[in-house]
Order: C-alpha cells, then sequence, then structure tokens
C-alpha cells in the first residue's frame, strides 16, 4: 500500500473525528435533522477510516500456510464492509432522522449560528483531506506517464485498485456534498420559518450516503471476486514480451489482483525452435523481468511462465 494513501486515509481520520464530535455536539444544542444526518456522516466516516487502517496493516502480514498468495484482498474486504455496514447503517440513520423531523409538527432548528460555523470549519476540514488525497491520485496518474486530463482521470479512476485512497476520495466528496446541502436546509428553514427544509436536507444526506454505499460496495465485491490489471497495463506486457527474440508467440496470459500493488500473472508463451535448457531458463527470466517492469510492485513469485518450444516439422 503506498505511503501516500495512508497519509490521505490518517488525514480523513483526524480530521472526522474531531468534525464528528463537533456536529454532534451542535446538532443537540440546534435540534437540527441536516445536522444530525451529518454527525451521522462523519461519524461513519472516522470509523470507516479505522477499518482501511485495520485492512491495510493485515493486507502486509506475510503469507502462510493457509494464505499462501499473501492476504492482500483483505483491504477489498474491510473497504467492503466499510461500503456495506457504516456508509449504509449511517445512510438509514439519516433517512430515518429526515423523516421523523418531517412528520413531527414540533420539530424546529434553534440557533442556527452554530451550525453554520460548524458546517463551515468542517468544509475546510473536509476540503484539505480531500485536497491530500486528490494529489496523491494526481501523483499515480503521472507516475504511469499520463497527463492529468478529465479524460485520464476518470479513465484511472475506474482501473486504480487502490481502495483505501479511492474511498478516501468518495467520502471527502461525500462529505462536501453533504455540508453545502445540510447549510443550504438549515438556511431555508432560517430564512422561511419553516423546519421542512431542514427535513428535507437530511433525507438528500441520507440518499447521497446510501448512493456512495453502493457505488463502493459493487467496486470493492469486482475486486473480491477477482480483477485483472488495467487494459493498459495487459498491453504493455503482451507488448514487451513479445519484443523478447526468443518468444515466437504469446499464447495467453491470465492476470488477477491479490491486493492493490499484488499481481498474480500466468504467462503462456511458445518460443522458437532449438534452444537448449540454459536458454529456456534466460527466456523465462526475461519474461518475468518484463512484467515487473510493467508492475513492479507486485511479488515475483506470483509470476508463472509456461513455455512452449516451437516444433519444426
Amino acid at each position: 500500500m503506498a505511503t501516500g494513501s495512508k497519509k490521505a486515509v490518517y488525514a480523513a481520520l483526524f480530521g472526522n473525528l474531531g468534525i464528528a464530535i463537533t456536529k454532534f455536539i451542535a446538532a443537540l444544542i440546534t435540534g437540527s435533522a441536516a445536522m444530525w444526518a451529518e454527525a451521522y456522516h462523519s461519524a461513519s466516516d472516522t470509523f470507516n477510516q479505522i477499518l482501511i487502517l485495520l485492512g491495510i496493516r493485515i493486507s502486509t502480514k506475510a503469507a502462510n500456510y493457509q494464505h499462501q498468495f499473501g492476504r492482500g484482498r483483505e483491504v477489498y474486504f474491510w473497504s467492503f464492509i466499510v461500503a456495506t455496514m457504516i456508509f449504509g447503517i449511517s445512510g438509514i440513520l439519516s433517512l430515518e432522522q429526515g423523516a421523523t423531523s418531517l412528520l413531527s409538527l414540533t420539530h424546529q432548528v434553534r440557533d442556527s449560528q452554530i451550525s453554520y460555523i460548524i458546517l463551515a470549519i468542517a468544509f475546510c476540514f473536509e476540503a484539505n483531506a480531500l485536497r491530500i488525497a486528490v494529489k496523491q491520485f494526481f501523483r499515480e496518474i503521472r507516475d504511469n506517464g499520463l497527463k492529468i486530463r478529465f479524460a485520464t482521470i476518470i479513465e484511472h479512476f475506474k482501473e486504480s485498485k487502490d481502495v483505501a485512497l479511492l474511498t478516501v476520495i468518495v467520502e471527502d466528496c461525500a462529505a462536501l456534498l453533504g455540508i453545502m446541502i445540510a447549510g443550504i436546509g438549515i438556511l431555508l428553514s432560517d430564512i422561511t420559518g419553516n423546519a421542512i427544509y431542514d427535513a428535507i436536507a437530511s433525507l438528500f444526506i441520507g440518499g447521497i450516503l446510501m448512493f456512495f454505499a453502493f457505488f463502493l460496495a459493487k467496486e470493492n465485491k469486482d475486486l473480491l471476486i477477482g480483477e485483472s490489471v488495467s487494459r493498459r497495463e495487459y498491453k504493455r506486457i503482451a507488448m514487451s514480451i513479445q519484443e523478447i527474440p526468443e518468444v515466437n508467440k504469446l499464447i495467453s496470459m491470465r492476470t488477477m489482483h491479490m491486493g492493490p500493488e499484488d499481481v498474480l500473472v500466468g504467462v503462456q508463451v511458445n518460443l522458437v525452435d532449438n534452444l537448449d535448457t540454459d536458454k529456456i531458463e534466460v527466456v523465462t527470466d526475461a519474461v518475468e523481468q518484463k512484467i515487473m517492469e510493467v508492475i513492479p510492485h507486485t511479488n515475483r513469485e506470483h509470476i508463472f511462465v509456461e513455455i512452449e518450444r516451437e516444433r519444426r516439422k
């Protein structure tokens, strides 16, 4: 797991912990349904980061007999738990809070100035956490030799296997959107004297949380099942192997991520005729080296090369 990704998670963790406490205090004082929803949101984000850090730590454990390819997928499992349980629970609580307030005849928003101050502070913290995460995300794009463009950003977001970083980015975007919705809801209730807008804001925040929960759950589900390297990396590996003079043809290649930076690669290549055993071993090493050049952080023990020599009639 990249150090920059862990830095982004820690930045989000400490920011959300302080924000969650202040939002709960503000919710108790003001009675705002939107502020309650935001408090649930920040509390869930805090637990999210704790679980992600737990997943990162477990995923770095050495392989053993029971887990012979290591435990790299732990981070995918805990990110899936984050999406389905924490986001889902906080989303349901926000929807419940909004619905209860909407149906209540006594729901009021008090001391809204406190909410504005807390939301403004929270916006600054979340924006800084997002800045750190996006900076690391852009660094990954540049490390792949690509320029920062809208198309490359979208492509890298779809193909990235660094779920910890993606989760932080999604969380921070959802948090900023939630803060703006809460602020608008409280402001409209303040101007009109009608607390219905505050309740509606809570419903919107709950809906946003549920949407992002589904998005992250789907992404992590694919990685848990087993996802290949990106098309760009696949093509680069194939081209590199076919550049080896002794390789007649790349017959097949199968890849699967065992973790964000660890890939299981199985390659079958057809070699030219008249190669002795020593030369075949050299070619095998060359194939492994070509693969490592494209995905340098993977475990070389997880690369399997099957050789087939060309037979002449």
